[in-house]
């Protein structure tokens, strides 16, 4: 292992806040010095916000990382790991930022601690511009367990913008990686539709899920799942909508939170819409988990494989990035509708 600081322009490809968070990561697992540079510099407030920050200080709680340039608007950090160690946590990020994206950073780095490790994370449980926290529980959650990661997520409340104060706790186990294939056929099992609304009308949730439904017509009839948490069980006002199918291979999802201004059903529609157009393609995995799993597929070493209808941006850029860290390559096969990806060792 290289004794230097690895360099890394954190504009690079999609060049925003997953960017860094996977770099942080790493650095903690791999226990390399790692010095950011060009932080969210394409985006309209470049630099650190709230949520980039709660990430960073999280990431480096678990492994006792010495970060210099942290503060609000900076684009420039340098991120010095020890050790990762087993803990309990509590992480508060002190706004509506999402709760979800500071997981994603968290949950590589407490599987490849010694003992179990338990955080708990304050913030935005709903919010746009991120995974709902139903996707990760429903859908993320189940294909972690197939890579051999133990880890469990539970919703304490939700928290939707701007007044955030949701609360989610997760536990991880050390965990040893390992390939999987999911590129071959598969058979579709059932369909499952979370819909939710904190503090607003039932009927709203009702909309968003009857929506999914009828953009589903023809696959089997999902399993509604509807929950409407009140004052005690969330603060301020939101939902969202998330759907889950399940394979004879893999799990499969797709999902919108709900946006004041945008009708019900249209959040609904589109989430059936993205969900039918993965599994009419065939693909093993839809596009968020396509790009999400792509840390733990690549800590598990060369040998995976799997299909997904597109490859994102943010996909692309968390190859190449995972590439300066672990010592594996992803090779992408692009067809009419579906593509490939293999891990593949760096040396193949």
């Amino acid at each position: 292992m290289a004794c230097g600081p690895l360099a890394i322009d954190a504009s690079t490809g999609e060049g925003g806040g997953q960017l860094l968070r996977t770099a942080v990561a790493l650095s903690a697992i791999t226990g390399r010095r790692v010095r950011l540079a060009r932080i969210r510099a394409g985006r309209v407030r470049p630099g650190l916000a709230a949520q980039h920050l709660a990430a960073v200080r999280a990431v480096a709680a678990l492994c006792d990382a010495q970060v210099a340039g942290l503060e609000p608007g900076s684009q420039d950090i340098d991120f010095d790991p020890r050790a990762v160690r087993a803990g309990d946590h509590v992480f508060e990020i002190g706004t509506a930022g999402s709760v979800t994206l500071v997981l994603q950073a968290l949950l590589p780095v407490m599987l490849t601690a010694p003992a179990p490790s338990r955080v708990r994370v304050v913030g935005g449980t709903d919010v746009r511009a991120a995974p709902p926290l139903d996707y990760l529980r429903a859908v993320l959650l189940p294909l972690l367990h197939r890579v051999g990661a133990h880890a469990e997520i539970e919703l304490v409340r939700r928290g939707y913008f701007p007044l955030g104060g949701g609360e989610v706790a997760c536990e991880a186990a050390p965990s040893a990686m390992r390939p999987i294939d999911l590129a071959g056929a598969a058979a579709l099992e059932s369909i499952d539709a979370f819909s939710h609304v904190g503090n607003l009308p039932a009927h709203v949730a009702q909309r968003m899920a009857s929506a999914a439904l009828e953009a589903l017509r023809g696959l089997p009839a999902p399993n509604i799942h509807i929950d409407l948490p009140g004052p005690k069980q969330a603060i301020g006002a939101g939902g969202a909508i998330v759907l889950r199918a399940r394979t004879t291979a893999s799990v499969l999802g797709a999902g919108r939170v709900a946006q004041r201004g945008v009708p019900a059903e249209r959040l609904g529609g589109e989430a059936g819409a993205e969900l039918r157009g993965d599994l009419e393609c065939g693909a093993a995995l839809d596009t968020h988990a396509a790009d999400q799993l792509l840390v733990y597929l690549a800590l598990a070493g060369a040998g995976s494989r799997f299909t997904t209808r597109a490859i994102s941006s943010h996909a692309r850029t968390a190859m190449w990035l995972i590439g300066q860290f672990l010592p594996v390559r992803f090779d992408v096969s692009e067809g009419p509708s579906l593509a490939t990806v293999s891990v593949v060792a760096a040396t193949q």
